[in-house]
């Protein structure tokens, strides 16, 4: 049961919301139903072949610096 990132079309509010299924949630902020899921960042560890870290989490990326709250938002 994963907890997706969602931005209300109607009000804009961008909230979290554990979804079971195909359902849709509401926004929290109007209870509107015109909702777009958003991009989630997420933390990760990848190994070379040697066993080096190459990346521990997509605060290492290029993007590490933004300041947007989502990846959405920062329009790269």
């Amino acid at each position: 049961m994963p907890i997706y990132e969602y931005q209300c079309k109607k009000c804009g509010k961008e909230f979290e919301q554990l979804v079971f299924g195909k359902e849709s949630p509401n926004c929290p902020e109007c209870n509107s139903a015109k909702v777009c899921r958003l991009m989630s960042c997420c933390g990760f560890i990848s190994k070379g072949s040697g066993g080096e870290t190459v990346s521990a989490s997509a605060g290492a990326s290029s993007c590490g610096g933004c300041s947007a709250s989502s990846c959405a938002g920062c329009g790269h």
